[in-house]
């Protein structure tokens, strides 16, 4: 009897530690995101107030509330950019999140899929043969994008045909992380030739729009934009994040997580469908911006671990301050003159690519 209350004694206290160790992991995590969502609000601050005329945080408080003659460029420029900048980032972060789960492939994002290539592909087909743009001689581009959906509808379709290729790859049999990233970089490719191919045939101001379009560029983003950037990212957050525990049940296997009631099928289908969908929806207005969704989730994972719970939002608050600090050194960095974003992503993202080539990291 005693050696029976003994043992009592023993589990409880080894639940007793077991939670105060979760809770303490809890707290840890909570503290993490709160200093990711500080970072990201000054540096919004910041990005507002930098431009031709540099304005500090009092300038910009004044300007924000109304109170300034610079209340107009604040609202209608540097506002838009750095809403814009924030949107993207934290879809694509977000999706790559995603799409490295469904996977079971480290290396998996948005850009390195050809995801984003695909919908590049799918917007030049808008613009080039549906005509949804037309050339001007104001401003700062050369081409006005006069219809908005058929680019969106038509570069989700080329993200989504991108999907389902590598959907067919991943079910078929002993396909490797690494080939799936070597058939991304072939579908790169291909979207890639295709949209020479249409560019060969199109007007010039259609070359020069579908180019410019592949540089990704934070300064298209106006209040239209982002207002479709936010019900693409609102709508897909709110599906993975109702899916969190069944992306923590996948990262223990196939057998294992259907064992545990999840639809492993419609899981990794939808996962990458509504990934496809949000990330069309940035590159049909701002273009390709490749890595982010590459950087955003392994950084966040050195600091808070796999938990989708977590993982999931946490990629989506990093990826916008990821995007929001490259586009702030694009601006800044051999001002007046004013980078495409993705040039500095592109440069960002590289070293960590190879990183985790060669490490090979897996779940």
């Amino acid at each position: 009897m005693e050696r029976l209350s003994l043992e009592k004694r023993e589990l409880q206290f080894v639940k007793n530690s077991i939670t105060k160790e979760y809770l303490k992991s809890i707290r840890v995590k909570g503290v993490v995101g709160f200093i990711i969502f500080a970072c990201l609000v000054v540096l919004s601050f910041i990005s507002i107030g930098t431009g031709s005329l540099n304005l500090s945080i009092s300038e910009v408080v004044r300007g924000l509330m109304g109170n300034s003659e610079n209340s107009y460029v604040i609202w209608n420029i540097r506002v838009t950019r750095t809403l814009g900048a924030m949107l993207a980032g934290a879809s694509l972060g977000m999706a790559g999140a995603v799409m490295q789960n469904v996977l079971r492939n480290p290396l998996a994002s948005p850009f390195t899929l050809g995801v984003s290539q695909g919908a590049a592909f799918g917007a030049a087909f808008a613009i080039i043969v549906l005509g949804a743009g037309q050339a001007h001689s104001y401003g700062t581009e050369a081409v006005t994008v006069i219809k908005s959906y058929p680019v969106v509808i038509s570069a989700f379709l080329g993200a989504l045909l991108t999907v389902g290729l590598i959907l067919s790859l991943s079910f078929l049999r002993n396909i490797t992380p690494e080939a799936i990233i070597l058939a991304g970089v072939a579908l790169s490719s291909l979207f890639g030739s295709a949209t020479m191919f249409l560019q060969y045939f199109a007007q010039d101001f259609q070359v020069a729009a579908t180019v410019f379009w592949t540089f990704g560029d934070i300064g298209k983003a106006g209040w239209h934009e982002n207002k479709l950037m936010m019900f693409a990212f609102v709508f897909t957050f709110g599906f993975f994040l109702f899916h969190r525990w069944n992306f923590n049940a996948l990262l223990w296997g196939d057998e294992v997580a259907k064992s545990l009631g999840v639809n492993v099928k419609f899981l990794r289908i939808s996962g990458m469908f509504m990934s496809a969908f949000v990330v069309s929806v940035c590159t049909a207005f701002l273009g390709i911006i490749g890595f982010i969704g590459l950087i955003s989730p392994h950084l966040v994972r050195l600091l808070i671990g796999n938990d989708h719970r977590f993982l999931i939002p946490y990629s989506a608050l990093f990826g916008a301050l990821l995007l929001l600090l490259s586009d702030l050194i694009a601006r800044t960095i051999i001002a007046p003159v004013i980078l495409p974003v993705g040039i500095i992503t592109s440069f960002a993202g590289a070293p960590m690519f190879f990183y985790l080539l060669i490490k090979r990291r897996r779940f």
